[in-house]
Formats: C-alpha cells, structure tokens, sequence
C-alpha cells in the first residue's frame, strides 16, 4: 500500500511538469487558524512564484474541511487534526498524511482572572477551577481541532461542558477569531492557537493565562485528496503543492512567517 503511494504521488509530481498553464489553480480545505494568523498570505505568494499554481483556499474548522474534502471538495487538505486526518486518509478520501507543522494551544482570559489560574502549567487542572469558579468560558463549539483538542481537555478535567451549555460555558459555532472577540466582550476564558491569538488585534485587557502543558501541543498535517475516490481532483496540481510544503524551501517558508516579532508556527514535516 505504502508503495502505491509513492508511485501515486511520483505519478502525479511528474505528471505536473507538463500539466502548469496560466490560470492553473487548486483548492485547499484548512483552518480558520492558519488564514486568519496570515500565514497563507506570506507563504502562498511563494508558492505561485515558484510554480505558477494559484492556491484558492477554503477556511473553516477542521471538521467541516474534513467533510468538505470526503465529498472531492477540494484538492488538498490542511488541518489540525491528527486521528481525524488519519480517519480521513484510512476511509480512502487521502492518498498520505504528512506531519508539517506545530505550534501551541493556550487558555487566555481577562485580567481580573476570577478563576485564578494566571500561570498555570497544568491545562486540566486550570480548566477544572474555572468550571469550579464558573468563571466565563467562550468555546468555538465548531468541530474545529481547536474544539477538539479543548473537549478532550474538559473530558479530561471531568466536567460536562454540554450540561453547563448556556450558562457559564458559551459556544459560539464560529471561528477563531469571531471567538475571541466575543470571549474579550464577555470577559472569558478562552482556548485558541498561539497563531491566532498572536494575530488577533482586539485583545483589550485579555492575556495568556495558562500554556507550557505538553498536552497543549498542537501538530498539523497536509494531505492529497485520493483522485481514485474523487475524480476531480487535481491530482498533478496538488501533488506539486503538498511536495513544496513538506520540501525544504517549503519548511523554510512556513518558518519565516513572522507576527510581531514571533514565529507562528514551526516546521516538523522531516522529524
């Protein structure tokens, strides 16, 4: 199986040497996380100038760009995910996942902290004093890796976050960004990825309240959408693409995205 895969991907790297025309493009399924922390916009340019490929993406949560991709609604995907891509890719619907890049969850929050967790290391514990102190939680509640990875951390902590639904915890079916605002206006607590809080211009009196727990760790992974499964994918096109990501000159890119003075995310795809 493993050798089909090479020789798919082989098949379709070649095949894109003859297949570039002016107006040639591909589709990515991704994140809110990697479009709204302006990472596309630094490194997509690159891309196209190297290849002549226009690379149209779609942001929305990681669960829905996984449906979207299941359905051949798109050529690449690009998540954070790991056992949902795996999912993906098992099913049929990807030809390989590769590891690309990290970086790390974090809970902000409000000056005034109410649920006196300012410096915490220990994700689960921090998040059970807030349900104890039934402090102000705004959660994505979208499906996305972020929400993902925060559920696992509730069911970890022990707290029914669907039965405090409505009440302490908020769930806002929205983005990343459109999350953040609402938890600044609300004065909560709030789970979100380095990238996008660091990009995130209306932080008011928010602060990064706990992060450094190895469980905050957050990895994202790229992904060939199967043509066999879905015929019109753009096999060739976005082989070319997932081949430059996890390339060198790729990894570099990714790594001199820069926000502030900091590195968003850091490349992992040879590790």
């Amino acid at each position: 199986m493993i050798g089909f895969v090479f020789a798919a991907m082989a098949l379709a790297l070649a095949l894109a040497q003859g297949a570039l025309a002016q107006g040639a493009f591909i589709v990515v399924q991704s994140t809110t996380s990697t479009q709204n922390s302006g990472l596309f916009d630094h490194i997509l340019p690159m891309f196209a100038a190297r290849t002549g490929i226009e690379v149209r993406v779609v942001a929305v949560g990681t669960g829905q760009a996984i449906r979207n991709a299941s359905n051949g609604d798109g050529d690449v995907l690009l998540v954070h995910a790991k056992s949902a891509e795996e999912a993906f890719v098992a099913a049929g619907h990807g030809l390989r996942r590769h590891d690309l890049m990290y970086n790390d969850f974090m809970i902000v929050g409000p000056a005034a902290d109410p649920a006196g967790v300012a410096g915490a290391k220990d994700a689960v514990a921090a998040l059970a004093r807030i349900a104890g102190a039934r402090a102000p939680f705004v959660s994505r509640g979208d499906d996305s890796g972020t929400n993902k990875a925060e559920l696992r951390l509730w069911a970890a902590a022990g707290i029914d976050v669907a039965a405090a639904s409505g009440g302490w915890y908020r769930e806002t079916g929205s983005g990343m960004g459109a999350t953040l605002n609402m938890g600044v206006a609300m004065g909560a607590y709030v789970m979100a990825d380095r990238a996008s809080w660091t990009a995130f211009g209306n932080k008011a009196g928010h602060a990064v309240q706990v992060e450094g727990d190895p469980r905050l760790f957050n990895q994202y992974g790229i992904t060939l959408v199967n043509p066999a499964k879905h015929p019109n994918v753009k096999a060739a096109l976005g082989a070319r693409f997932v081949a430059w990501m996890i390339s060198p000159e790729g990894q570099a890119a990714i790594e001199s995205h820069v926000v502030a003075g900091r590195q968003l995310f850091f490349a992992n795809a040879a590790e």
